[in-house]
């Protein structure tokens, strides 16, 4: 047997209430729904298959091995097996422990992993200032043309084959960002029936601040005053998935000060991957007597936009002049698998006066994206991004909905590299545009 530095490091999985390990009947109903399972036919490339794995190390008959963490990071985290399992499996809680035992381990070390790890994870996302200040040199690069004058020179040509990918999807920032867009307080248009808060988010603030502006405009137009406070913090999300337990407890700690959940009808979230972290707040600060209560609360109180206006209803936009369009919805996994949030974003769209809803062919199938994925398994991210556009293409829709940041820049890189003339758009920002006609 292996040994690992793990014996002398706390163990994630051995540490876990065992129950939550052995819960798994290995019947094999969520093979079929596993997307690195269903292109490979590998048993290790299977939740059955990577739950066996965690399980040996919580009985101590495996120590973490480089194997054992390659397989943990292949697993996309899409949760479509927790969808799929009859037993009630909590894949998504394994899933990080397992990614937090391979990082205790070491076993993935290298200079080059631990410099990239501690520029983003400890450095750009601990601090959004930072992050921001990153932005604004994105904006400068490509402001100033000389973006595009380096692709129109040929000089990514020059890159490693990986770098020239990598520059091809960096994403548009804008030139506003979400404080610039919305005010600290948004008020309620009419009677005041709610008071809650918007979480503007770390990537989304950057490339999507539009979206935020939508949804404090939709939040308003649907009787809610909308707390927007500038300098917020990043979710957690993103650590807790990599394996930082502890980075994204300190994350979790900061937004329950800056939100307290006992001010607010409803902390608003609109991006499906960020929100499914935030309402397991309580697991993650589980052990942390301070902020346990707190945390439970707040996860009782953090709702995905469409699930939010499903609850509190939505004020109809108006007829005139609108445009015909046909629309197919793209389900985000952490959305769809992890908040079990799916028909409240078609019943929002199906409100848009002029829209035909098409229905997407495996609409709940992962686009590949899956929070960093797209950049570290980018063969298997390209796979499902293909498979995911050629089922759009046969919708023969004009726009393309979806709720998460990640996928909306995974689709709206797909649909580009294909050639096709696709919106690729929030469902909050088709009902936002609805009511300003």
């Amino acid at each position: 047997m292996a040994s690992s530095p793990s014996s002398t490091s706390p163990s994630h999985l051995r540490g876990l209430d065992y129950s939550v390990v052995q819960q798994c009947m290995h019947c094999g109903l969520c093979l079929p729904s596993c997307p690195t399972y269903d292109a490979t036919k590998l048993e290790r490339h299977s939740p059955r298959g990577r739950i066996a794995l965690m399980r040996a190390i919580a009985d101590e008959r495996l120590e973490p091995t480089k194997t054992f963490a390659d397989e943990m990071y292949y697993c996309l985290g899409c949760l479509a097996c927790m969808t799929a399992c009859p037993a009630g499996v909590d894949y998504a809680e394994l899933f990080e422990k397992a990614r937090a035992e391979a990082e205790a381990s070491r076993v993935l070390a290298s200079p080059g992993r631990s410099l990239i790890r501690t520029l983003t994870l400890r450095g750009l996302f601990m601090d959004l200032n930072r992050l921001k200040l990153l932005g604004r040199v994105m904006q400068l690069w490509q402001g100033l043309g000389l973006q595009s004058a380096v692709r129109a020179l040929g000089l990514t040509r020059l890159l490693p084959r990986r770098f020239r990918e990598l520059e091809a999807m960096t994403p548009p920032v804008k030139s506003q960002w979400t404080e610039d867009l919305v005010a600290p307080v948004t008020p309620a248009r009419g009677i005041r029936r709610f008071r809650v808060a918007l979480l503007a988010g770390c990537a989304q603030d950057l490339i999507f601040s539009d979206v935020n502006r939508d949804t404090a405009e939709v939040l308003a137009h649907n009787g809610c005053e909308v707390v927007t406070p500038p300098d917020q913090h990043c979710c957690g999300s993103l650590h807790a998935h990599n394996g930082e337990w502890e980075l994204a407890q300190e994350l979790a700690r900061r937004n329950i000060d800056q939100f307290p959940p006992e001010s607010f009808d409803a902390i608003i979230s609109n991006a499906g991957g960020c929100g499914s972290h935030l309402k397991h707040y309580a697991r993650l600060l589980s052990d942390d007597v301070r902020y346990v209560e707190r945390a439970r609360l707040w996860d009782a109180k953090v709702k995905d936009i469409h699930e939010w206006l499903g609850f509190t209803g939505i004020e109809s936009p108006p007829a005139a002049g609108a445009p015909q369009q046909v629309v197919t919805y793209h389900e985000s996994c952490h959305l769809c698998h992890g908040q079990k949030v799916s028909a409240q974003p078609r019943s929002l769209l199906r409100v848009i006066p002029g829209v035909r809803l098409v229905e997407l062919p495996e609409a709940s199938w992962c686009c590949g994206s899956a929070g960093i994925y797209n950049l570290t398994q980018p063969e298997m991210a390209g796979q499902l991004l293909q498979r995911k556009v050629d089922h759009i293409v046969t919708t023969r829709a004009q726009v393309v909905a979806t709720g998460n940041p990640g996928c909306l820049l995974q689709l709206i890189n797909g649909c580009r590299d294909r050639g096709l003339e696709l919106r690729v758009a929030h469902p909050v920002t088709l009902l936002a545009e609805a009511y300003r006609r």
